[in-house]
């Protein structure tokens, strides 16, 4: 699956997909959030990046790589973002 835009696979109750939303939000990056609760195709999508495991966020880039349950440090070597300290 090739996409021009950020997708995060998510979950509405998950804590690390609200941390990683929020942490996308602060930064303003776009990015489509799709709940994998709501959506069987995605949730089959996620079960197969992940191996049979539903594992969420499951973020996909545009360049094809994908995060699961990033860190924010994670987060920010991605977006190549420095944190102030």
């Amino acid at each position: 699956m090739t996409e021009s835009r950020i997708i995060m696979y998510a979950t509405f109750w998950c804590g690390d997909c609200r941390r990683a939303e929020r942490y996308l939000k602060k930064h303003n990056i776009e990015y489509e959030l799709i709940n994998i609760d709501k959506d069987k195709q995605a949730e089959k999508y996620v079960l197969e990046i992940n191996h049979g495991k539903r594992i969420v966020p499951t973020i996909l880039f545009p360049d094809g790589s994908i995060l699961v349950e990033p860190s924010n440090s994670q987060l920010e070597n991605k977006f190549n973002i420095k944190t102030q300290n």
